[in-house]
C-alpha cells in the first residue's frame, strides 16, 4: 500500500507535468501565427525606403549567390554594404543604372575644414561583381610632395588620361570648386587622383593627410551640364541574367523569386506553394519545402514543432525515473 508521503508526491508531479504542458502548449500557440507570417516574407523586399530587388537578397538564399552576404539589414532599417574594409551605409540602389551609392562616415567632409582625421582606405572584394565607378573622383588632402607627383596636369591629359595617371592633379576642378563647400580648405593642399585599386589608394594615404570621395549624380536631363558633383562612393554592379530566373520571374508563368539553396547554391524559384528548379507553375515540377533561406519557417516546420512537444511530454510521463544531477535516461532525454 502506498504512503501517504508517496501519494502527495505522484499528485504533486501530475500537477507539474500538466502545469509544464500548459504553458508549452500556450506559447507555441502564441508563436503560431508569427511562424506562419515568417514564410511568407521569407524574401524582404525592402530594407528602410531602399527596395531590394535581384540580384540582391538579405535574406540567405534569395537573389543571386554572387552577392550572398553583401547587403545587411540592421534591426534599426539601415542598409549596409559589407566589404573587406567595413560596413557602409547605404543611400540608394538603381536597377535601371545599376549602382550603390555609399558613404564612408571617415572620410572627410566639408565641416573637417582643415582637420584632417585619420581614415581607412575603402576596397572591394575583387572576388565578386562589384567595381568602383570611373564615375568617382578622388580628392587628397596635404600629400607629401617629396613622395607623391603633385602637378597641374596639361589639357592633353583630357583626351589621353592613361598618360598622366600617375599625377595628382593640384588644378582640378573639384579641388577649386569643392561641393557644398567650396571654401572649406585654407592653406592645405588638395590634388584629384583616381586610384585604380585599393592598393594605390593606400600608398596614397601613406603620403597624405586623408582623402573623400565625390561622384557624378546624373539628373536625368538631356543638356550637356546633367551631372552634379555630391560626397559618397559609386560602386557599379552586375545583373546576372539567366533563363531560368527570367522564366521563374514571369508574371504568366508564376510569378517567383529568383533564390538559391543555401547549401548548395544551386538556382531555386521560391514560390508560394514552395521552392522549384523551374517556374512556379511547371505542372512536371515538384514543389518541396527546404529549408534553403534563413530565418524562414514554414508550416510544416510548424506541425513538426507541435508534434515534437507532444513526444517530449509523453516520453517525460513515462520516465520510469526522474533526472537527478542532470543526467538523463533514454527515455527522456530531448535529442
Amino acid at each position: 500500500m502506498a504512503s501517504p508521503h508517496s501519494s502527495s508526491c505522484n499528485n504533486s508531479s501530475s500537477f507539474f507535468s500538466s502545469y509544464s504542458f500548459s504553458i508549452l502548449f500556450a506559447l507555441l500557440t502564441l508563436h503560431f501565427p508569427y511562424l506562419i507570417q515568417a514564410k511568407t516574407t521569407q524574401c524582404r523586399t525592402s530594407c528602410g525606403q531602399i527596395p531590394i530587388n535581384y540580384p540582391f537578397g538579405i535574406d540567405d538564399g534569395c537573389g543571386s549567390p554572387y552577392y550572398r552576404h553583401i547587403l545587411v539589414c540592421t534591426d534599426s532599417e539601415r542598409l549596409e554594404l559589407r566589404t573587406p574594409s567595413g560596413r557602409y551605409p547605404i543611400q540608394n540602389v538603381s536597377y535601371t543604372d545599376p549602382h550603390i551609392l555609399v558613404t564612408d562616415p571617415f572620410m572627410w567632409n566639408c565641416q573637417d575644414g582643415n582637420d584632417f582625421r585619420p581614415t581607412r582606405p575603402f576596397s572591394l572584394d575583387t572576388s565578386t561583381h562589384f567595381r568602383l565607378s570611373p564615375q568617382n573622383d578622388y580628392l587628397f588632402f596635404n600629400c607629401s610632395e617629396s613622395d607623391v607627383i603633385m602637378e597641374a596636369k596639361p589639357m592633353f591629359c583630357e583626351r589621353f588620361p592613361e598618360q598622366c595617371d600617375s599625377t595628382c592633379d593640384t588644378s582640378s576642378y573639384l579641388c577649386r570648386r569643392l561641393p557644398e563647400c567650396s571654401s572649406a580648405l585654407r592653406g592645405s593642399s588638395c590634388c584629384s587622383y583616381y586610384p585604380k585599386g585599393s592598393e594605390s589608394l593606400r600608398m596614397m594615404l601613406k603620403h597624405c593627410a586623408t582623402y573623400t570621395s565625390i561622384y557624378w549624380r546624373n539628373l536625368g536631363v538631356t543638356p550637356a551640364y546633367s551631372q552634379i558633383p555630391e560626397y559618397g562612393i559609386r560602386v557599379d554592379f552586375d545583373i546576372p541574367v539567366t533563363t531560368r530566373c527570367l522564366l521563374c520571374q514571369d508574371g504568366a508563368k508564376g510569378g517567383g523569386t529568383c533564390g538559391f539553396d543555401s547549401q548548395t547554391q544551386d538556382f531555386l524559384c521560391l514560390c508560394e506553394k514552395g521552392n522549384v528548379t523551374t517556374y512556379c507553375k511547371d505542372h512536371n515540377a515538384q514543389h518541396n519545402r527546404p529549408a534553403v533561406v534563413a530565418g524562414t519557417v514554414t508550416a510544416v516546420s510548424v506541425t513538426g514543432a507541435f508534434l515534437g512537444a507532444g513526444v517530449w511530454y509523453l516520453r517525460k510521463l513515462r520516465a520510469k525515473a526522474p533526472v537527478t544531477h542532470g543526467v538523463q535516461s533514454n527515455e527522456n532525454r530531448l535529442f
